[in-house]
């Protein structure tokens, strides 16, 4: 039995259709990162998750309970984390005592655990808190009853780099003991690093739902080849070759007057100016390009051996530029 199945879900508000038909699960186990721009649809999806709103058409369950039946969502919230993406807490306590609202409702188990991970200021008031200690409070009542699936809505937002990294380690180790996660994000090195399968959802809809490295291997390389010549994109107009650009740097001669035409021969054509001595002396043209590349690398390999090469990189696609395909540049500003 999957930890979340969403079947059909629809969500209207009056005019505005924000969620229509998604559908995905998230397997036990497994860390699922939920991608989308402001406006998506992705807190829509949560929020009816959590049985904060109730769909206008379709299904979902957490651990086998139906949302939309209370008693049943009231047996899965027990055994379910969640962290919106703006924590709110009652200002006027301390750290400590949100806690141990919470604890008092849901348990605490772990809870000094994770204080030690996280570490907000526990006995200030939380009108004094910072938005990343709000962030760091929220983890913890999140995960400090030991829940069997975690909701997470932009979790590292307003956390150092430090503690970004270690919530990071903190989720692959939860995973390695079952725990499920779903987790929405516009950190896509985060969800790079720590998600299993991505579901991309746009305008309400989910354009594609896939394994992270499958989908980074379907969206192909990105190359960063120079080479000593003039170059322009055609130089690279191959099959799989995507959103080329070159850049060309004119090059300049510093050697002294007659020196290239007295420097010997080696018989093949080259001179000494030719070689290292030579190489620091003179420089020509530079062109630098870069291409995302999906084809043959074979083929690839072929085109650059047709050329001087200075420097060559080739990685893996960024995740950002595998988003941008399935979104592109229509990105809705709105909240979701």
């Amino acid at each position: 039995m999957p930890a979340i199945e969403v079947d059909g879900l629809t969500k209207d508000y009056g005019s505005v259709r924000a969620n229509d038909g998604v559908s995905f699960t998230v397997e036990r186990g497994e860390v699922f990162g939920y991608l989308g721009p402001n406006g998506a649809g992705k807190t829509t999806t949560i929020r009816t998750l959590m049985g904060f709103q109730s769909p206008t058409h379709g299904s979902a369950r957490l651990l086998g309970h139906d949302v939309t039946d209370e008693a049943e969502l009231l047996a899965a919230k027990r055994r379910v984390g969640y962290l919106p993406a703006r924590p709110a807490f009652d200002e006027t306590v301390t750290g400590r005592e949100a806690l141990d609202l919470h604890a008092a409702i849901k348990g605490d188990e772990r809870r000094e655990e994770l204080l030690d991970r996280f570490t907000p200021p526990l006995d200030r008031e939380i009108r004094a808190y910072s938005t990343g200690n709000v962030q760091k409070l929220g983890l913890v009542q999140a995960f400090m009853h030991d829940p069997d699936l975690v909701i997470l809505d932009e979790p590292t937002s307003g956390l150092d780099p430090l503690l970004q990294r270690s919530f990071n380690d903190f989720v692959d180790a939860e995973r390695e003991r079952g725990l499920s996660v779903l987790l929405s994000s516009h950190v896509l090195s985060e969800v790079r690093r720590i998600c299993d399968r991505v579901g991309i959802l746009r305008e309400g809809r989910l354009v594609t739902t896939e394994r992270v490295a499958e989908l980074l291997g379907r969206t192909g390389k990105l190359v960063r080849a120079t080479v000593a010549d003039d170059v322009d994109t055609g130089a690279f107009d191959l099959d799989g070759v995507h959103d080329c650009a070159c850049h060309t740097t004119a090059g300049s001669d510093n050697r002294s007057e007659g020196e290239a035409d007295d420097a010997p021969n080696d018989g093949a054509g080259r001179t000494d100016a030719d070689g290292e001595a030579g190489a620091r002396a003179r420089t020509g043209p530079v062109t630098e390009c870069q291409f995302t590349y999906t084809g043959d690398v074979n083929a690839l390999v072929d085109r650059l051996d047709e050329h001087r090469l200075l420097d060559l990189d080739v990685e893996e696609a960024p995740l950002d530029e595998v988003f941008l395909r399935f979104y592109g540049s229509e990105g809705a500003d709105d909240s979701d």
